[in-house]
């Protein structure tokens, strides 16, 4: 079997079309084609032909994923929850079944874009840390449990908080001057500040300090 054309995509100029013995086969992105070698008139067998399916359902997995990855900073965590759900087999408009991605794709998914840098929990933890409710004001007993919760591991949230610029002291005082005004019972308020992952100490000395100013 023989590879008859290839045909760039009108819907999507990063995939061509691949045709073999004049009828399309399979797509691939443009830069699977030159990894693999495919070219106008080289021969495959059908198993050869299989190969190349699964790397063209491999270039789309990892296509949308990085689009997903681009779209802002994500744990690994986050990441592996995407692609779980690109392997689960789902109903189409139609109500056709469409079925999902293999997990042995997901995983090379996941591998490759830890190897590009575009998955990274330390690079993650970070811009969580430096955007984070910045203007509001976000405890770091918060940040800690928030990046827990994206499956970051302890030693990377304890990294990147200590080399923060942020403290408690300064965020519990941009939530004051934000909240304070909702909450006329300042009991009520002391409870919403503790909720937030302040500590009573904490508390008590920041709003003397604003009574204070």
């Amino acid at each position: 079997m023989k590879i008859t054309s290839i045909s760039v995509q009108a819907k999507n100029q990063d995939r061509v079309n691949i045709s073999v013995d004049g009828q399309y086969r399979f797509s691939l992105d443009i830069f699977q084609v030159g990894d693999l070698g495919v070219k106008v008139g080289k021969e495959y067998n059908e198993e050869e032909l299989v190969e190349l399916e699964t790397e063209s359902q491999f270039g789309k997995l990892y296509g949308r994923t990085l689009e997903y990855c681009l779209l802002r900073p994500h744990s690994i965590r986050e990441v592996r929850d995407y692609l779980w759900r690109k392997t689960r087999d789902r109903r189409g408009k139609e109500g056709k079944l469409i079925k999902g991605y293999p997990a042995s794709l997901a995983e090379r998914v996941l591998a490759k874009l830890e190897q590009k840098g575009h998955v990274d929990d330390e690079k993650f933890a970070r811009w969580w840390v430096e955007s984070r409710n910045l203007v509001k004001g976000t405890s770091l007993r918060k940040l800690r449990a928030e990046l827990q919760a994206k499956g970051v591991a302890g030693q990377v949230i304890d990294a990147v908080l200590a080399e923060s610029d942020r403290n408690d002291e300064s965020e519990i005082k941009k939530i004051i001057a934000k909240k304070q005004v909702r909450y006329p019972d300042e009991q009520k308020f002391i409870q919403y500040l503790a909720r937030q992952g302040f500590s009573y100490d904490e508390i008590k000395s920041a709003l003397a300090s604003d009574d204070n100013s």
